[in-house]
């Protein structure tokens, strides 16, 4: 006698990490960077309410590291997306018709997220240089700029790579 299937409970969903494809570069970089910037701005945020309640005074330094975590957090999950084929598309166009012409959507998108980010990669450098070389100071605790813009060439690079990879995954389906 068989085992009857059982159907899964509402708001059940398969786990994703179950569903990736094999990449190179393993995705759990992307998954414990998202832990990790989760993690600090609930901490940082936590922290300033405690002694905003406990001494009517707040960390200057908190909403200015704030934001950029949140900067941080939305490039590492747009590196994500890309590295799992998840970006944005139009589904009609993308999972309709014939392989071929599927296939050759995928990978037209994935170069185009490609030469974007690579692109951004580059001219955020010569923001970085001028950050560094006009000692701009962040306008709210007076750190050095380029430690905060630093980060979008570095996190444009690796979503030029995961693009990149995704091409080139693409292609060995065909």
């Amino acid at each position: 006698m068989s085992q009857p299937e059982t159907t899964p409970l509402p708001g059940d969903s398969p786990n994703p990490a179950d569903q990736d494809e094999h990449t190179v570069i393993p995705l759990a970089i992307e998954d414990w960077l998202t832990v990790i910037v989760m993690g600090l701005l609930a901490l940082i945020t936590f922290a300033n309410v405690l002694v905003r309640y406990f001494t009517s005074q707040s960390f200057a330094w908190t909403e200015e590291f704030s934001v950029f975590l949140m900067i941080v957090l939305a490039l590492v999950a747009g590196s994500a997306s890309v590295a799992r084929n998840r970006q944005i598309r139009i589904e009609y166009f993308a999972d309709n018709g014939p392989a071929a012409r599927q296939r050759a959507l995928a990978r037209f998108g994935a170069i185009m997220v490609f030469a974007l980010f690579a692109l951004i990669a580059v001219l955020s450098t010569r923001m970085v240089y001028d950050d560094i070389r006009y000692g701009e100071t962040s306008p709210g605790i007076g750190v050095p700029q380029w430690w905060y813009t630093i980060w979008l060439p570095i996190m444009s690079v690796a979503i030029a790579g995961r693009a990149l990879g995704l091409f080139i995954r693409r292609g060995r389906r065909a």
